[in-house]
């Protein structure tokens, strides 16, 4: 696997780590429970990371070094592209020809790693993209800006020269056809899915105790990288335009903010801070930083509602994870995300992001506990339709529709 800009090792919720490092490590797990040894490529961010270094039996994780021993900006990596195939290439070449099977690239940097490496090596390459620039472009955030035609042109080199794509939903798998002329053959919809060892429903009680939130505390919670793509501001917004609708909730409101800045949300860090000053909720709004394992969960269990507000999401796995743990949604109706979110059963989609909907929304679902406990139970029946060894199944499936495909491009055609 080839993850050029963030490693499965980095925590989600900051910088350049979020959903798609859960994606690589889970399947790459689940790869090798199943016997398969799978090696994650990504770039060296500091001199002390070891090289090599193993995070599960059976997955290596290898530091390439590339360009600085510091995180660099994705618009900073296209110029690190070179070095980092280099340090793949050679990390091969210590080995006996064919030592690799398959190549999966995710993100498009990697993609254009794995089209080189795919020649050198003859073997197939599979790539998800995680995320389209085009699709990006088409729902900025206001303020946010576009990603560059260099990305555009890159994503279209690695769509045409792949042997299969992995669209995470059957709209993105459209988006693939329709906007980047996939084709459509090669195009394999493969659905992530969320740890349901980890992400169980429990008290919330209990969990507002760890948290020191009061039992009797309306609890929104956003979870995920602060940028303006993920959208935390609109859950500010409907929480300040709730309470000035209903006042007398000043005291028990608790929006829960967990993340860290992220993209270009790091151009101005203390953003969302300021923003809940100025809007008179900054004594409602807590922040607190990237949390993992039990503690993500006992996020999730306490809080009412889960907010999930991006302008684009491939698919949403905070909403997944939040519905395992019996916490309903309310979600953006973008992208994977009607995909992740069952609307009406699960959570509710709101189809725009002003804050007057938002705050209806919202206030539905945390204000009528009937609902809620009924939205709650029905979430974690619909998240159990999702699994890493569900994902990590199909996944094996497209690998062996890439090989063949593979094959059958190098077949020789024979004159009638």
């Amino acid at each position: 696997m080839l993850s050029v800009h963030t490693s499965p090792l980095e925590q989600p919720g900051t910088g350049d780590a979020g959903g798609m490092n859960v994606y690589i490590q889970h399947t790459a797990v689940e790869m090798a429970r199943r016997g398969i040894s799978v090696e994650v490529f990504t770039r060296a961010t500091a001199s002390e990371q070891p090289p090599i270094a193993e995070l599960a039996p059976g997955v290596l994780v290898r530091h390439i070094p590339a360009g600085p021993f510091e995180p660099l900006g994705r618009e900073e990596l296209p110029a690190q592209l070179c070095a980092f195939t280099a340090g793949v290439l050679r990390a091969e070449a210590f080995h006996e020809p064919g030592y690799y099977d398959l190549i999966h690239s995710h993100y498009w940097l990697s993609g254009q790693v794995g089209w080189l490496a795919r020649g050198r090596w003859g073997v197939p390459l599979v790539h998800t993209a995680h995320t389209l620039a085009k699709v990006k472009n088409a729902a900025l955030a206001e303020g946010d800006k576009p990603e560059p035609r260099t990305r555009v042109i890159g994503e279209e080199q690695v769509v045409e020269e792949a042997d299969c794509l992995v669209a995470n939903t059957q709209v993105e798998a459209r988006q693939l056809v329709g906007l980047y002329g996939a084709d459509p053959h090669a195009v394999h919809t493969v659905e992530p899915g969320v740890d349901l060892e980890r992400f169980t429903p429990g008290p919330s009680s209990a969990a507002r105790r760890a948290l020191g939130l009061s039992q009797d505390a309306i609890v929104f919670a956003f979870v995920g990288r602060i940028q303006p793509l993920k959208a935390p501001d609109v859950l500010l917004h409907a929480a300040a335009h709730l309470l000035r609708r209903r006042p007398e909730l000043r005291e028990r409101l608790v929006v829960l903010v967990v993340g860290g800045p992220s993209g270009t949300g790091l151009e101005q860090p203390q953003a969302l801070r300021e923003l809940a000053v100025s809007l008179g909720i900054e004594r409602q709004t807590r922040f607190l930083p990237p949390q993992s394992g039990e503690a993500l969960a006992r996020v999730y269990r306490a809080a009412d509602v889960v907010a999930v507000p991006s302008y684009n999401e491939s698919f949403g796995l905070v909403a997944l994870e939040a519905q395992a743990c019996g916490t309903p949604v309310v979600a953006a109706a973008v992208g994977g995300l009607p995909v992740a979110v069952a609307d009406g059963v699960s959570g509710v989609l709101v189809p725009t992001h002003t804050a007057g909907d938002w705050a209806a929304a919202l206030a539905g679902l945390a204000l009528d506990p009937a609902r809620r406990t009924e939205l709650g139970a029905n979430a974690v029946h619909h998240a159990r339709r999702f699994s890493w060894s569900r994902t990590t199944e199909a996944l094996l499936g497209t690998y062996a529709a890439a090989a063949s495909s593979f094959q059958d491009a190098l077949r020789p055609e024979v004159a009638v």
